[in-house]
């Protein structure tokens, strides 16, 4: 009896829930009757009866369709397939797309007729915390009970209502779509159709607009502005753009394009504004020295060698393949310490507290020789790309045997080169380009 009960209550909420809609649809239209349109007026109080308005609402449905990639936003006079599609292959978590969402929480689009979105506005009520289109979908027997006393024609109805997941037809692009060749090997191609993500720019959208409008977010810039402390902090999108669909109507692209009001938001995709953030090597008379131990990278990257080399009793494939990797980005390093330097205005390296040799001052200073021939012609006719190769490996053994824990005799000492062999040779092919 208990269960009966809460079923009956069930029934009644659902039937309030739908019956609120319709009296508040049918408010609007019968405010816009001018005095005496008693024909007109009648003709709208029938046609908002329940059983006629799902009715019609059964019929016109099939007009809709739920997706997450929607073709008109390439062309909005485009007539194909729109999709509504969560999967992923296996591994794809690397790449951010619809289904990085998850489907619980992917907001779904729908396409279709914008005249009947009414129907899709009637399917997302919500009562004891599911939609309707949920409860349809799922046959469920309360709903079908507050529609009709008839289960026939309930069941035709919930039917209906759930198809709007559905694609209609085959498969099929248009002209006016957006299409795509792709070459096969064996002469043929592939005749793809690309779909914009209307799913997932919806959920970039809110984001972005939570992070940028929120009162939570007011209150942090204004907190900041006024050099007062805050719980938390805020969210700033630089050089973020607006691309519009849809013109004055958006709603004949999509609904969530009619929710975003036409906008959808464009993050910058620009490279980095170099800024250099380093200081000229004055006072010393090589880099190679005290003065690159005070980059915290290289010191990492030298001490994780040197450790690896002390634990490493054996000389197997693995080992020699680490040891190469770890080599390989400490060259690299010092080749992004040199990239910092050249950022600096030239001619650094003439001024009188600059104590570092010719080799390394057309190393780290190149563009000096803009403004300065003899500076040029020096960097131009002699052979210091070598002598900094040298100076790197010299350095490096050093980092790595100071203290004692790696004692490097003749064999091991030569061993260790021949290694180094390929960086100092890659060494000189950077630094000679710059030549």
């Amino acid at each position: 009896m208990a269960q009966a009960a809460v079923d009956i209550e069930e029934i009644s909420g659902l039937r309030a829930r739908i019956e609120k809609f319709l009296q508040e649809r049918l408010t609007v239209k019968l405010e816009k009757l001018k005095e005496g349109e008693d024909t007109k007026r009648q003709a709208l109080i029938e046609q908002y009866q329940l059983a006629a308005w799902v009715e019609d609402a059964a019929r016109r449905v099939k007009k809709l369709q739920l997706v997450t990639h929607a073709l008109k936003y390439g062309h909005p006079d485009a007539h194909g397939t729109s999709l509504y599609a969560m999967a992923a292959d296996p591994g794809a978590d690397a790449l951010v797309g619809t289904h990085s969402l998850r489907e619980a929480a992917c907001p779904p689009d729908v396409v279709g007729n914008a005249a009947y979105l009414d129907v899709y506005q009637f399917l997302k009520l919500e009562q004891g915390g599911r939609t309707l289109l949920e409860r349809a979908y799922h046959n469920d027997p309360a709903l079908k009970a507050a529609l009709s006393a008839s289960d026939e024609q309930a069941e035709h109805w919930m039917a209906a209502f759930a198809g709007i997941t559905q694609a209609r037809g085959q498969p099929a692009s248009h002209k006016l779509a957006k299409q795509l060749y792709w070459p096969l090997p064996d002469g043929g191609y592939h005749l793809l159709a690309p779909l914009y993500p209307t799913s997932l720019v919806q959920a970039v959208y809110t984001r972005i607009r939570e992070d940028r409008f929120s009162q939570a977010s007011r209150e942090a810039r204004d907190a900041r502005w006024n050099n007062k402390p805050h719980p938390h902090g805020y969210c700033e999108y630089p050089n973020l753009a607006i691309q519009n669909f849809g013109g004055s109507n958006p709603q004949n692209i999509s609904q969530l394009n009619s929710e975003r009001h036409g906008e959808s938001y464009l993050l910058a995709s620009l490279p980095p504004s170099w800024r250099a953030q380093a200081k000229p090597p004055l006072g010393v008379a090589t880099v190679f020295a005290g003065w690159l131990r005070r980059r915290r990278r290289l010191r990492e990257l030298t001490g994780a060698l040197r450790d690896f080399l002390v634990k490493s009793a054996y000389n197997n494939r693995t080992i020699r393949q680490t040891r190469a990797a770890l080599a390989e980005r400490i060259s690299d390093e010092l080749l992004q310490v040199a990239a910092e330097l050249h950022e600096l205005e030239p001619g650094w390296s003439a001024a009188p507290a600059c104590r570092l040799d010719a080799a390394e001052q057309y190393w780290l200073d190149p563009y000096r020789e803009l403004d300065d021939a003899e500076f040029a012609l020096g960097r131009a006719q002699g052979k210091w790309p070598d002598e900094i190769a040298k100076r790197f490996g010299n350095w490096l053994n050093y980092q790595l045997t100071r203290g004692g824990r790696l004692p490097m005799g003749d064999d091991e000492y030569h061993e260790w080169r021949g290694l180094l062999e390929k960086e100092l040779q890659m060494i000189r092919q950077e630094v000679a380009a710059d030549a």
